[in-house]
C-alpha cells in the first residue's frame, strides 16, 4: 500500500477487519518504515525511510482564564517560534508539532482552536521560510472522565470534544488524535486490587466500545475537514500501570500484561479509519505497527521530562516518528525546556537515519541494540521486542471478539513472560514469581466471551463509579 494522505480519506471508506500481520517478520519491524506509510501536512513523510522528531510542549503551572488569556497565547507563540528557529539551525528536514489541549481548552474548543491556528500559522513560516516539511498534529483533552461516573456519549465534556474535533481543520491542524479514557473508571480499580478479570472487562469490553463510538465521531470530523485521523493511546491504561510499577505500587509483571491487553482497544481506532501515525505515549505502537502497517510515533529516554520508565532505548527501535511525550516552558540553561527537547529529538532521529541510510543490515544492527539494551532487564521491555510483538500480535489476531482479542493478548502473554523467566531471557524481580503464578493461575479460569464476562461482572461492580448505559449495556 503506498502513502495515505488526507485527500484520499476523504473519499470514505469502509470498516477495516485486521485478521492478518502486516509484518509478519521480526527483521522487518524496524523504524523508519511503516507498509502504509502517511503523507501529512507541507509534505512531512511518517514511515516512508525516515524518523521524524515529534515536539509536544505545554504550560508551566498557569490557571487558564478570559485574564491569563493573552499571556498563555504568547507563551505558545514563543514556544513555537523557538522550537522553528532552532529546527532552522539544526537543518532539520522534517517536523511534526503536536498540540495536546488542556481541559478548559477542550471544554471551551474556541480557545483549543485559537493556539492550534497560532502553532499552524508559524509552522506554515518555517516551511516557507527554510523549507522544513512541517505537520502539526492535534490532541484534545478527553474531559469525559472528569466526573463520576462518566457521561460518555453525552452532555456538556463530550458536546466541546465534538465541536472541537469539527473546528480543527479550519484552525490549521493536519492530523487529529486523541488520549481517550473510556473504561479507565473500572480499569483503575482493576489495577490497584491487581485484578485480572476486572482489567479485562475494562480494557476488552468498555473501552472497545468507547472506542468506536468515538472514533467514527473523529473520523467524520477529519473527512468532512480533509485531515487525517491518526491514533489513540492506552495511556491511561498501560501508561499508568507503567508509573505505577516504577514506584512499585503494582507488580510490573502485571504492568506488561495491561500494555499487551491495551491492543485490542487501540486496533479499534484503525478498523474505524484511523490511519497514523500513533500517539506518541501509545507504547503498545509496535504491535498497531505489525497488525496495520501504519506509521507509529513512540517515546522512551526522551520523555523522561515527563515520566520515568524501564523502556528508554527499546520504545525507540520500530518508531517512525520518535517523541519527548511533553515538557513544560520552563527555562534551562541553554534555552527553553521545548527547544533543548526539540534538539535532543533531533540528534536522536539524526543518528538513527544515518545508520538506515548506510544500509538496511545496518538500521537492523542499530535497532538490535536498541533492543538488546533493556529487552532482558523488565517484563514490560521484553514484551517489546520485535519477535515478541509478532508472536504476540498472531495470537491477538486470531480472534474478531475485542473482548477474546483482550483475552487471548494477556493468556499469551503470561505464557511468554513464564517462558522468558524460565529460560532466563528476562528479568524478573524473585518477589514478583508469586503475582506472574497468580496471573496465570486467574487466567485459566477468564471467561471466553464477552457475555460471560459481563454476566460475572454484573453483580461484582453494581456499585462501581460506572454507567453500563453509557457503553450500550443493559
Amino acid at each position: 500500500m503506498g502513502p495515505v494522505n488526507s485527500a484520499v480519506l476523504n473519499q470514505g471508506s469502509t470498516r477495516t477487519a485486521f485478521r492478518t500481520l502486516a509484518i509478519s517478520s521480526p527483521d522487518e519491524l524496524v523504524y523508519g518504515c511503516a507498509p502504509s506509510p502517511v503523507i501529512a501536512g507541507r509534505g512531512l513523510e511518517i514511515g516512508a525511510g525516515t524518523v521524524v522528531p515529534e515536539i509536544n510542549f505545554t504550560l508551566p503551572p498557569l490557571e487558564i482564564n478570559e485574564s491569563t488569556w493573552p499571556e498563555i497565547r504568547k507563551q505558545y507563540a514563543e514556544m513555537i517560534d523557538g522550537i522553528c528557529t532552532r529546527a532552522a539551525a539544526l537543518e532539520l528536514p522534517g517536523l511534526l508539532a503536536e498540540f495536546e489541549t488542556l481541559p478548559p481548552m477542550t471544554l471551551r474548543p474556541e480557545w483549543g482552536a485559537e493556539i492550534t491556528s497560532i502553532l499552524a500559522e508559524r509552522l506554515q513560516r518555517a516551511t516557507d521560510v527554510h523549507g522544513i516539511k512541517t505537520a502539526l498534529r492535534l490532541t484534545p483533552n478527553d474531559t469525559r472522565d472528569h466526573i463520576r461516573p462518566p457521561l460518555m456519549r453525552h452532555g456538556e465534556c463530550w458536546d466541546g470534544m465534538c465541536r472541537l474535533f469539527d473546528m480543527a481543520a479550519g484552525a490549521g491542524a493536519d492530523l487529529l488524535a486523541i488520549e481517550s479514557t473510556g473504561g479507565k473508571e473500572i480499569c483503575d480499580e482493576a489495577l490497584m486490587n491487581a485484578d485480572l478479570p476486572t482489567l479485562l472487562f475494562a480494557l476488552g469490553v468498555l473501552a472497545p466500545r468507547d472506542m468506536e463510538f468515538l472514533w467514527d465521531r473523529i473520523v467524520l470530523a477529519c473527512r468532512q475537514g480533509n485531515i487525517i485521523p491518526s491514533g489513540d493511546t492506552a495511556c491511561g491504561f498501560a501508561n499508568t500501570a507503567m508509573v505505577l510499577a516504577e514506584q512499585r505500587m503494582v507488580p510490573r509483571v502485571f504492568a506488561a500484561v495491561v500494555r499487551v491487553a491495551s491492543v485490542p482497544r487501540g486496533l479499534v481506532a484503525y478498523e474505524c479509519g484511523a490511519v497514523g501515525p500513533s500517539k506518541d505515549c501509545a507504547y503498545e505502537g509496535p504491535y498497531i505497527k505489525a497488525i496495520t502497517g501504519a506509521p507509529i510515533s513512540m517515546e522512551g529516554r526522551s520523555a523522561a521530562c515527563a515520566h520515568l520508565s524501564s523502556v528508554g532505548n527499546i520504545s525507540q527501535a520500530v518508531c517512525d516518528c520518535w517523541s519527548n511525550e511533553s515538557v513544560q516552558n520552563v527555562r534551562l540553561l541553554s534555552a527553553s525546556a521545548p527547544v533543548v527537547s526539540l534538539e535532543q529529538l533531533a540528534y536522536d532521529c539524526r543518528l538513527l537515519n544515518t545508520a538506515g541510510r548506510s544500509s538496511d543490515a545496518d538500521r537492523l544492527k542499530m535497532r538490535n541494540w536498541l533492543v538488546e539494551s533493556d529487552s532482558a532487564m523488565d517484563p514490560q521491555a521484553y514484551v517489546l521486542r520485535p519477535d515478541v510483538v509478532i508472536r504476540l500480535a498472531g495470537e491477538i489476531i486470531k480472534y474478531e471478539n475485542p473482548y477474546q482479542r483482550t483475552r487471548a493478548a494477556a493468556i499469551a502473554t503470561l505464557d511468554e513472560l513464564r517462558k522468558a523467566h524460565a529460560s532466563g531471557d528476562v528479568k524478573i524481580p524473585r518477589n514478583e514469581i508469586r503475582w506472574l503464578d497468580k496471573f496465570c493461575k486467574q487466567a485459566e479460569s477468564l471467561p471466553e466471551t464477552e457475555e460471560q464476562i459481563c454476566d460475572q461482572m454484573r453483580d461484582q461492580l453494581k456499585d462501581a463509579p460506572y454507567l453500563p448505559s453509557e457503553y450500550g449495556l443493559a
